[in-house]
């Protein structure tokens, strides 16, 4: 049996703030990190005009060309922060909502919380013909709007476990159907875009589409990691041991939840339901870092190597033609779906 070795980092004196972590789990979070700035380089050094990745490295620090300044900064670096920071969100979404649901198949896209942005978004592009704001906008509030009718269909008492994956599921399965009639609802030109954006893309991606999330996880990744991590990994033990322990328990789990949500909206209305990303992210992070618990620092990190990887793959996978991130995280992760079903069924869990 492995024994977890811990680190602890502490500020100040008498009443400082203590920090308590993993060194695998840290090592793994850094593994993930590097692999997707990694990554992300490379994508950003590929295309039509080709660059090495010691040229886009020396540009994004100022050193290069007005050519290769405007292609790097301009062009093809909002589109790898995109992509970044979408699978960051996706990534620590759902480590949230597996450990609330303690449940490896909680996910925003099997819950609905996806369904619930994509019909945002449909009732602006097909019903208003709105773009761009508005899209983001819809996306965000329809993302909000699930998640709050499916924590009240769930109860109070019901906002975790199995019944708050059943709700999930239900509602999902709802909304999808509102979506496809959103669909037959809209005019052709209409409908075509929003089937684009149903895809889950990031092409022509720029910093107005990255700015919205990039603001959101400043915010709520120090909330959650930093400031409701402890209370998390309590929640995992049960509510009356973590009752016990000092945790205000529907409070916390109102407020994970609710970060939750917004973090898998933002990345919506960022790149459209990207799927499987937060569904893949945590089981993958925890596998390697071979520790219990949410691992949301891990999560996050292979949440954005994963969807950069993916998207550098589509991009560059059949010359000539370029696959939506959706589609490729769409087969990836609906192989590893099936497979996670197959090892839970066989293990006597579902």
């Amino acid at each position: 049996m492995s024994v977890a070795r811990y680190g602890v980092v502490r500020t100040g004196t008498g009443g400082g703030l203590s920090l308590r972590f993993r060194t695998r789990a840290l090592v793994v979070a850094a593994a993930c990190l590097l692999v997707a700035l990694a990554v992300g380089v490379l994508a950003i050094g590929s295309g039509d005009y080709p660059m090495g990745p010691a040229e886009v490295v020396r540009t994004l620090l100022g050193g290069g060309g007005p050519a290769e300044t405007f292609i790097v900064r301009e062009l093809r670096l909002p589109r790898a922060a995109t992509a970044l920071a979408v699978g960051a969100a996706l990534g620590l979404a759902g480590a949230i909502f597996q450990s609330l649901v303690r449940n490896p198949l909680g996910s925003p896209d099997i819950l609905g919380f996806t369904q619930g942005a994509s019909a945002g978004v449909l009732v602006m592009i097909a019903v208003t013909g709105g773009s761009g704001v508005a899209v983001a906008g819809g996306a965000v509030a329809g993302g909000v709007v699930t998640g709050v009718a499916i924590y009240l269909l769930a109860g109070r008492h019901g906002a975790h476990g199995q019944r708050l994956v059943l709700v999930g599921i239900g509602v999902a399965a709802m909304l999808t159907g509102v979506n496809g009639y959103l669909l037959t609802r809209a005019q052709i030109t209409d409908a075509a875009r929003a089937v684009l954006w149903l895809t889950g893309s990031l092409d022509g991606r720029d910093w107005a589409d990255a700015a919205p999330l990039l603001v959101a996880l400043a915010v709520l990744v120090p909330l959650v990691v930093v400031g409701c991590g402890r209370q998390l990994r309590m929640l995992e033990l049960g509510d009356d041991a973590a009752h016990g322990l000092g945790v205000p328990v529907h409070r916390v789990r109102t407020l994970l939840l609710a970060t939750a949500v917004l973090l898998a909206a933002f990345a919506a209305a960022a790149a459209g339901p990207v799927s499987f990303v937060a569904l893949t992210a945590p089981q993958l992070a925890r596998r390697l870092t071979r520790t219990p618990g949410p691992n949301l620092l891990p999560s996050l990190c292979m949440g954005a190597a994963l969807l950069v990887t993916a998207d550098f793959a589509g991009q560059r996978t059949f010359p000539g033609h370029q696959l939506p991130v959706g589609v490729v995280t769409g087969l990836l992760g609906g192989a590893y779906l099936v497979w996670l079903l197959v090892t839970e069924r066989r293990n006597g869990r579902i």
